[in-house]
């Protein structure tokens, strides 16, 4: 299966031909670049602290805010596990493919966090029985008191969590412009379409595979990108592609992007966590492969 780190949507088309060679595709040579080692800071204890205490540790200063993406190297020869905030409002297959990843050991991190807006949904309830905090974004118009704000989502993530990353998967909410501007280049999306095509608000889940059938597109799959303060416009890192059947239905399309998903997203989750990932000059992610 191809794998397109392009913006272009027509240079899938012009690949098609090389649709069933199964095999990964980067852009750049085979030898990763020097790997940015992660900063010192630890914390000891990862249990969920109480709306109540995070409001309290809430930073009073307006100081502009650390470039989280970008870390100096450290002279440690084993560098810490990058720590995760994974952001879900659904079923969160993508996370619980991605915590599988970590938990056989293809990359190494830590999902030290999970962030939703829907506490009682599926992706939520995974990471309670595997004892992964979460927390909610944004507060509940029902109950205010037991979820974060802008602010306080920040601070927690930054301060109490620690967190390198995050990676969304699932999250149907638009992510909080500061934290994007305090998580510069170390936020990751999912989208189940070609972008830029059939992307933007409102583009999401059935909506989109429902579009792709309509327009007679030849060739669907997911993209994954660098967000940025607006609905799938950031840049991308990865694309793969999988035909579009003449008699596909929308449930049918959706299963095949999604197993698409479940193979590219950890890959470039492990490329994010192992520093992997370079910039080029005119802002375009370049993704290198492990060897």
């Amino acid at each position: 299966m191809e794998v397109f780190p392009t913006r272009q949507t027509a240079a899938v088309l012009r690949c098609s031909r090389a649709y069933n060679h199964h095999h990964a595709f980067v852009t750049s040579s085979n030898s990763a670049p020097g790997k940015k080692e992660a900063s010192s800071r630890k914390v000891t204890n990862h249990s969920l602290p109480s709306i109540r205490s995070l409001r309290t540790n809430t930073r009073a200063s307006a100081a502009s805010p650390p470039d989280i993406g970008s870390s100096s190297p450290s002279t440690s020869s084993a560098p810490p596990k990058k720590r995760l905030a994974v952001f879900v409002s659904g079923g969160g297959s993508n996370f619980k493919a991605i915590h599988a990843a970590i938990l056989d050991g293809t990359f190494d991190a830590d999902v030290a966090a999970v962030v939703t807006n829907a506490p009682s949904c599926k992706g939520a309830l995974y990471a309670q029985e595997h004892g992964i905090p979460v927390l909610v974004h944004p507060p509940p118009k029902t109950d205010p008191s037991t979820g974060l704000g802008a602010d306080e989502l920040t601070d927690a993530l930054v301060n109490a969590y620690t967190v390198d990353f995050i990676i969304l998967a699932g999250y149907m909410k638009l992510v909080p412009a500061a934290l994007v501007r305090t998580y510069h280049h170390a936020i990751l999306n999912i989208h189940p379409g070609l972008l830029p095509s059939f992307g933007g608000k409102g583009f999401y889940g059935s909506r989109v595979h429902q579009a792709v059938i309509q327009s007679g597109a030849r060739f669907s799959g997911p993209t994954v990108h660098f967000i940025d303060e607006e609905y799938d416009t950031g840049p991308i890192l990865a694309q793969a592609v999988v035909p579009v059947l003449p008699t596909d239905s929308v449930d049918g399309l959706a299963a095949r992007v999604l197993k698409e998903e479940h193979r590219l997203y950890p890959g470039c989750v492990a490329a994010l966590c192992e520093g992997r990932i370079t910039w080029r000059d005119d802002g375009i992610p370049i993704m290198w492969s492990a060897h």
